[in-house]
């Protein structure tokens, strides 16, 4: 099997696009899209076309199937500008999934679960074959919050948590504001991963992954104790 190829039984399908290029750097994160066009066959279509510039290494229907576009060996163009713990090229650094779904813009709603079926084994793998900290598979909106929201608030985080594939929202809190202004939430938000250069954008994506029940880019008590949580048990090496 040529490198950075996966077996049958996690792979359905090999369609290779011809748009990727040579890693820089070693994997360390794995980033969640959602494609935001359908029928799946015309995400399909633009992740193999010469002309759009764009692929990922996987694509996942809604009804689970599991296809293969880029060898992982390869840095496949998914995460464009972006960022993620100090790391500016995240297309090196990482592995670029594609969930096909609407989106916000085509009516936004809840994940197929043979979509997620499909996900988590997948996930599992590589993740393990990278030691990929949990803290390191994300989002597009986390590594990109200035220009987008996938796969959004109603990605089920918690269920790929349950296996140990992502970091799980904190549970206990400690009671009030941890932080003394909003400068202080910012330099700990950055600290966490975020590219801060927009902070209302920053702060909205921090929302949509940690507390989607509210977004509306405003610090406020709440996500500031989920932050300080978060900071608080990656120091303690609980948030691997």
């Amino acid at each position: 099997m040529p490198a950075g190829m996966r077996s049958g039984e996690l792979v359905h399908a090999v369609v290779p696009s011809p748009n990727f290029g040579e890693r820089q750097l070693p994997v360390t994160m794995v980033v969640l899209h959602y494609t935001e066009m359908q029928p799946v066959e015309q995400a399909l279509g633009k992740l193999i076309n010469p002309d759009s510039g764009v692929s990922a290494h996987y694509l996942i229907s809604e009804t689970g199937t599991v296809t293969q576009l880029v060898p992982e060996s390869k840095r496949a163009w998914h995460a464009g500008v972006s960022c993620w713990r100090g790391i500016t090229d995240v297309n090196s650094a990482s592995v670029g999934i594609e969930l096909d779904h609407p989106g916000h813009a085509g009516g936004y709603r809840e994940f197929a679960d043979a979509q997620i079926d499909a996900l988590i084994p997948l996930l599992a793998e590589i993740v393990e074959d990278y030691d990929i900290p949990r803290a390191n598979v994300i989002g597009h909106s986390d590594v990109a919050p200035a220009r987008k929201a996938d796969p959004g608030e109603l990605f089920p985080w918690d269920r790929l948590a349950q296996y140990g594939l992502c970091l799980p929202k904190p549970e206990k809190l400690e009671l009030g504001d941890p932080f003394q202004n909003d400068g202080a939430f910012m330099l700990a938000l950055e600290r966490f991963g975020y590219d801060i250069t927009d902070a209302t954008a920053a702060v909205t994506a921090f929302q949509r992954r940690w507390r989607p029940e509210i977004i509306d880019g405003a610090i406020d008590g709440q996500v500031g104790a989920i932050l300080f949580q978060l900071l608080l048990d990656r120091d303690r090496g609980l948030a691997r």
